[in-house]
């Protein structure tokens, strides 16, 4: 989780890789008039994002019921997104990718192709919720090379082999 530029996709897919799981986007589960609304430069509402956060907590079900693992990239700024997603499940970990506003202006600043304006980082900071204690986050710093913060990443999910 983490603001638009923080790394979300590009860590979430290496972690994936890292760990030999699927990577899913949760862009992918936003329905066509969310991706519009962000392109012509406007917030989404929690209206708006509703039901997206209840697809992506569905596929959470979905992979968990048929025994697959994935590292889903996903916004989830505030706690209540965060709270529909996990659903009480403790099989779920928050990844909380960390960063300073003007690196996350010079990250975006340089994306290309990305429906997400950069204008929108600011009112991104303004909703963002960092994770508590209670949800049990994984907080790393996006100020390391990504193979460092995977790392990081790895070394606190403490996973059991299967």
């Amino acid at each position: 989780m983490g603001v638009s530029g923080s790394g979300k996709s590009t860590i979430a897919d290496h972690l994936a890789r890292r760990l030999g799981w699927r990577y899913e986007d949760a862009d992918q589960f936003h329905p066509a008039s969310n991706v519009a609304k962000m392109s012509a430069g406007h917030p989404l509402t929690d209206e708006d994002r509703w039901p997206w956060l209840q697809a992506i907590a569905d596929e959470i079900d979905r992979l968990a019921a048929s025994d697959e693992r994935a590292v889903i990239a996903c916004s989830a700024l505030k706690r209540a997104y965060r709270d529909i997603l996990v659903h009480g499940r403790d099989d779920v970990r928050i990844i909380f990718l960390d960063g300073k506003q003007d690196l996350i202006a010079d990250r975006l600043a340089a994306r290309k192709g990305h429906f997400m304006p950069p204008g929108l980082l600011t009112s991104q900071f303004a909703t963002l919720e960092r994770p508590g204690a209670n949800e049990r986050p994984i907080v790393v710093s996006i100020e390391a090379p990504v193979e460092a913060i995977v790392d990081d990443i790895v070394s606190q999910l403490n996973l059991v082999p299967q």
